[in-house]
């Protein structure tokens, strides 16, 4: 294999094709995963709230689950095009330039399905980190709140509460990362054609390795990119009047037993 590791695949590319190499489909991973994030985020929201009233009575894990694999599906759905062309532009250095050349390109050579050949290796990868990242971000949250704090969220100032959300953001990041890891690498099988099926792409690259393959990469840039994404999220929510991330379960449960006691 010509990359053995992360020194050694930024050496070559550096020698080989220059320093701006090592931006190239940057635009499909800014516009792609902010569109992304944007689903992700805001529909995790909404489904929360939707699940909350018959599964109010379930393990919590379970209602973080739900959610977050409901909001992801549709996230990927429009994260799908761009990813599709973000992995070309880095893999295949003459496909395109980036996202103005890149998708007319590709519709013109496969049409709508090109854009979503890789979608479900895509959501096989996703919907696990999703389940994962949003679940382990609640209970961290949670976690902080009554043993690092030692105080609810409502009695914490901003700065604790955003310092709160970076701190569970990064764990998060990490573990989800873990788990996604194997359909990461089968995804970038498929749109490098190394492989034309999921199958191939496994015994390509051998059972273990799907696991081990890029971890230390990727938990380096996946834990600070969902990081920025919870602060920058949470950011917006405590500028608009709104309370951050996490937490809110609890506190609705607290409530009503209070409320039915003093009943």
């Amino acid at each position: 294999m010509k990359y053995h590791g992360i020194s050694s695949g930024l050496s070559i590319l550096w020698k080989e094709q220059g320093p701006l190499s090592l931006w190239r489909g940057w635009s499909g991973k800014f516009f792609g995963y902010g569109v992304q994030g944007g689903c992700k985020f805001g529909l995790y929201e909404y489904f929360k709230k939707f699940y909350s009233g018959s599964l109010a009575d379930h393990n919590r894990s379970l209602l973080f689950f739900i959610s977050s694999a409901s909001a992801q599906v549709f996230a990927d759905i429009a994260l799908c095009p761009f990813e599709a062309v973000k992995v070309r532009v880095q893999t295949q250095p003459c496909f395109a330039k980036g996202l103005a050349d890149g998708f007319p390109k590709l519709y013109a050579a496969e049409g709508v399905k090109g854009f979503y050949k890789g979608l479900l290796p895509l959501w096989g990868r996703n919907l696990p980190f999703s389940m994962v990242m949003f679940s382990t971000f609640e209970h961290c949250v949670d976690l902080a709140y009554s043993d690092l704090l030692g105080k609810r969220k409502e009695d914490c100032t901003r700065a604790q509460q955003l310092g709160v959300t970076c701190l569970a953001g990064y764990a998060a990041g990490a573990c989800s990362t873990i788990v996604s890891n194997p359909a990461d690498n089968v995804v970038s099988a498929l749109y490098n054609k190394k492989s034309d099926s999921i199958l191939q792409a496994v015994r390509n690259i051998g059972f273990a390795k799907l696991f081990t393959r890029s971890l230390p990469v990727r938990i380096m840039l996946v834990g600070p990119v969902i990081t920025s994404q919870w602060f920058l999220y949470d950011s917006i929510k405590l500028i608009c009047g709104l309370p951050t991330s996490g937490g809110n379960i609890r506190h609705v449960e607290e409530a009503s037993s209070s409320s039915a006691k003093d009943g």
